[in-house]
């Protein structure tokens, strides 16, 4: 049965058409994962749906009797309220007669009123509590609560951060058992454990359920139809997201087989035009036309990538180095004699509960905050990019064009290929058109000013990128290519974040931080850390079983190794004499302007030899050699360059 109906809608912001001829139906057991590009309309549409947002056309059906919950990215609570009564405040019939139950029953204990007839209501109130579920009510509550790592339930809503405050929309939206669900992020803001456990719930949950998130293992995981938003279109994909992204290419492949089957057919119609036939027979007439039509038709292109093509700074060796640094409030402890030196290949992903310490770790990282103990060295070549989770800086500027925003950095950019465009250009490689780019970036999209600070912190070529929870409101698309480009970074990375598959994908070390301001270390991805800690629990659980020996001593089992500050390996070499003698400093300065006039010789001959080869055998070899040496030669100069950049 559907639960809703869409026909033929549309939506337009004068900018941009969000909906052009939006169809589909939502039926009982469906669970849709909603994908498109940041701006594309996706919590547009689930507001049109939900009754906040009108629509500029076409038909919306909603079934009468369905009970629809909408779940905003930043939901509006009730501050007075405590969080047992905000989690109750959809929950209908249920939680009128527990309240009812809790106040005859008080009445009762206190002798209040009529005795007689309070007994006979409250049985009226019991039997109906047992039909509608209504006992279960409250612990349920409270185990979903405690999952999604909410612990004071008498604690008022204005006093509580925007995190506990979305935990606790959604542990509302679970619990009022809505028909549809309609989901907007959910993931935000919840850690890796509340996140598997949400998944896990969902999968059992048989409402029907609209979703749009960037976390693509839960995507895969929680849906059996994804519908994508593409310019104002609508594709419907029936599987999974993995199941979508093999009919997404099979479907791009077509595509490209039909305009270039049609690109021929055009190409040999337009010469035979070109010979000028007479239109006398009804043949030949219908083939001109045909040959018109042809001309006429056009085919929609693929939809348009982020192009992150921003050039780098060339990184020491130093770059950061912290020596037992710790860090309190008060009498909570976040971060405990730390010890780490970062390198300029690092890939680090940094983990832990909400307020667990990582944005204080990574303000220390940067200098904007001193540890109390400990300290901490940054390299003489170090230039930060830090894409905090909240873009504070976008929201010092909401009244500010975009392209001026960007102007304000650069009004040139020089790329990675060494060619250098306008700051409209860029904009345009990271999908604003030009329209967009004078609109103030207080009318973006939650995901569009995203997209936009990354930019700003790209184009200021950093080579330690601090990205900070980054998966928040950017999509998809966006990510997979912002993966790409961590790959080929020039630099050293480090990513907070509680997106499974994003950790994955980017980092080769993880920071858990733990319990007392311990922060520990583990090789490997996100994935090779949960082997890690699954054979911790079952080492500690064989130690739990095993305590007596059979002579009644206590024995210990080994727990899996983790790398600690003791046994970090060290990266650096001996350290040698900081003293500079003019000679070399000379050298530096030579070198700063010799590598990039071999850098730029390189590139002139690698043009010549892939773009434009000699037919000389001879003048081939030559220019083969002359590239060889080239290689040689910037790769022994940068590691001078960077020997003497770390003694300066």
């Amino acid at each position: 049965m559907a639960l809703f109906t869409l026909r033929s809608l549309r939506k337009d912001f004068g900018i941009k058409e969000i909906l052009k001829d939006a169809s589909f139906s939502l039926d009982e057991g469906d669970k849709v994962g909603l994908i498109g590009t940041n701006g594309s309309g996706k919590s547009t549409l689930l507001k049109m749906i939900a009754g906040l947002e009108h629509s500029d056309g076409g038909e919306l059906w909603i079934n009468s009797s369905a009970k629809i919950i909408y779940l905003p990215q930043q939901p509006d609570l009730n501050e007075e309220n405590t969080v047992l009564e905000q989690v109750f405040a959809d929950s209908g019939e249920q939680m009128s007669l527990v309240k009812e139950y809790e106040e005859i029953s008080d009445k009762l204990s206190h002798g209040h009123g009529d005795q007689d007839r309070l007994l006979d209501r409250l049985s009226i109130v019991s039997e109906r509590m047992d039909m509608t579920g209504a006992w279960d009510l409250e612990t349920n509550a409270k185990i979903v609560l405690t999952k999604l790592g909410i612990e004071d339930l008498e604690a008022k809503i204005g006093s509580l951060s925007g995190g506990y405050r979305k935990r606790i929309a959604i542990a509302s939206a679970l619990l009022s058992a809505p028909d549809v669900l309609l989901m907007d992020e959910p993931t935000n803001h919840l850690d890796a454990l509340s996140v598997e456990w949400l998944q896990s719930y969902l999968n059992r949950y048989r409402g029907a359920l609209l979703l749009i998130t960037h976390d693509r293992y839960f995507l895969d995981k929680v849906t059996n139809r994804i519908i994508e938003i593409d310019r104002g279109d609508l594709y419907n994909y029936s599987g999974n997201y993995s199941y979508y992204l093999e009919k997404k290419a099979e479907a791009e492949e077509s595509s490209l087989s039909t305009q270039r089957k049609h690109a021929g057919l055009l190409r040999r119609e337009l010469e035979w035009l070109k010979k000028g036939p007479k239109a006398r027979s009804t043949k030949q007439k219908a083939r001109i036309d045909r040959a018109h039509a042809l001309q006429a038709t056009e085919f929609k292109q693929a939809n348009a990538k982020v192009d992150i093509t921003t050039t780098g700074r060339r990184i020491g060796k130093k770059v950061v180095e912290l020596n037992r640094i710790s860090k309190s409030y008060g009498d909570r402890t976040l971060i405990k004699d730390f010890s780490y030196n970062f390198t300029p290949e690092d890939r680090i992903g940094i983990i832990g509960s909400n307020g667990a310490g990582k944005s204080t770790l990574m303000n220390m990282i940067t200098g904007s905050l001193q540890p109390d103990s400990g300290t901490v060295e940054i390299g003489t070549t170090i230039h930060f990019g830090y894409f905090d989770q909240h873009s504070d800086d976008l929201a010092d500027n909401g009244n500010l064009r975009v392209i001026d925003y960007l102007k304000n950095v650069s009004e040139l950019v020089k790329t990675s290929d060494g060619s250098v465009i306008t700051a409209s250009q860029m904009l345009e490689r990271f999908l604003f058109p030009g329209n967009q780019q004078y609109a103030p970036i207080n009318k973006l999209s939650g995901g569009e000013k995203r997209r936009l600070f990354l930019l700003k912190v790209l184009m200021e070529a950093p080579n330690v990128l601090i990205l900070d929870e980054p998966t928040n409101d950017l999509d998809v698309q966006t990510l997979a290519v912002l993966e790409e480009y961590l790959e080929d970074f020039n630099g050293c990375v480090i990513v907070v974040s509680h997106d499974r598959y994003f950790l994955d994908r980017t980092v080769e070390m993880v920071f858990s931080f733990e319990s007392a301001g311990e922060v520990r270390l583990y090789p490997g991805n996100y994935s090779v850390y949960l082997e890690y800690k699954k054979d911790e629990a079952e080492a500690t659980s064989n130690e739990s079983k095993e305590q007596v020996s059979k002579d009644g001593k206590e024995q210990k089992n080994s727990i899996v190794p983790t790398i600690t500050t003791e046994t970090q390996k060290q990266k650096a070499e001996p350290k040698k004499s900081s003293k500079v003698s003019f000679k070399e400093k000379r050298e530096y300065e030579d070198l700063e302007v010799k590598i990039p006039q071999m850098e730029a010789e390189k590139t002139e001959v690698e043009k010549k030899l892939y773009h434009n080869p000699p037919t000389s055998h001879i003048e081939l070899q030559k220019l083969s050699d002359r590239l060889a040496e080239l290689n040689q030669a910037i790769e022994k100069s940068t590691e001078r360059w960077l020997e003497l950049a770390d003694r300066l």
